[in-house]
């Protein structure tokens, strides 16, 4: 499942619109930049030993060397629309109505510009070969070491991940799922729909990317600093966006560009980050 603005509430993309400028008043070369790729991936998966399953639909853009990415509602984007979107330049793509457009196309451009696997800050951590679940929490197990929690703390978890709610457990953490849709966890905890009661009793907070795309990635970072709460991200949304928030906003991130570790039974890398300088 994947977290959406409440319905009351007003998006906001300031954090993304601060990068966007930024990079326009440093990089001269955004009008001649273009999409080479523009592609849609839809995919549903029901790990074998799991009792429900999920969906994601993600729309990703090639510029260069590198693919961004960033998840999407089911129908969000028209199919047709990937072939308006490739071929036009960086700076045009920047301008987009939609945001998960311009942060497809800033995560692409950014990650060319400085891979995450030649980042000086990054630590390559691969997710070795596997089932689909097996691959699932390993990569969970490598995002909740980035949680700064002591055992026994609460963790917020925006956008739920079933795998990175038993990671977590495992390091004696206490999650809270919170996502829009609301509904059970696969071991039949309420799901919370309202970010703000999920932070309210946590020690940190481990959120997905996607927050960056919907809008509520403001909000959530607003209230981390306001109560002085950790923010981490795990990112398959925007993870070279996100990179360029850590030390503002961003605590930790674990930056997941595409091909994503549900793509192939065979190795893949993440990328973590930490804006303190120490990766555990």
């Amino acid at each position: 499942m994947l977290p959406a603005p409440l319905p009351t509430a007003r998006t906001s993309h300031s954090a993304l619109r601060a990068v966007v400028e930024r990079v326009r008043a440093t990089d001269p070369s955004l009008p001649d930049v273009r999409a080479s790729v523009v592609f849609l991936t839809v995919q549903g998966a029901h790990h074998v030993g799991r009792g429900s399953g999920y969906a994601n639909t993600v729309l990703s853009v090639r510029i260069g060397g590198a693919v961004g990415s960033c998840a999407v509602e089911p129908g969000q984007v028209d199919p047709g629309a990937v072939h308006d979107l490739v071929g036009r330049s960086v700076a045009d793509l920047l301008e987009h109505e939609d945001p998960a457009v311009r942060v497809a196309a800033l995560d692409a451009h950014l990650a060319d510009r400085v891979p995450h696997a030649q980042h000086p800050a990054a630590r390559t951590v691969r997710i070795p070969a596997g089932t689909s679940l097996e691959k699932s929490m390993a990569r969970a197990r490598a995002v909740a070491e980035l949680v700064p929690v002591a055992d026994g703390g609460t963790v917020a978890v925006i956008g739920v991940v079933n795998s990175l709610l038993a990671a977590l457990r495992e390091r004696g953490a206490h999650p809270v799922p919170c996502d829009l849709k609301g509904g059970r966890t696969e071991w039949g905890e309420e799901v919370l729909r309202d970010h703000r009661a999920a932070i309210a009793g946590a020690q940190a907070v481990l959120a997905s990317g996607m927050v960056l795309g919907n809008g509520t990635f403001d909000e959530i970072a607003a209230l981390c600093a306001e109560r002085g709460l950790p923010l981490v991200l795990f990112a398959q949304t925007g993870a070279a966006v996100l990179r360029e928030m850590l030390g503002a906003q961003v605590h930790a991130l674990s930056a997941e560009p595409y091909p994503f570790f549900w793509l192939s039974g065979e190795s893949t890398d993440i990328h973590h980050y930490s804006a303190a300088g120490e990766l555990p």
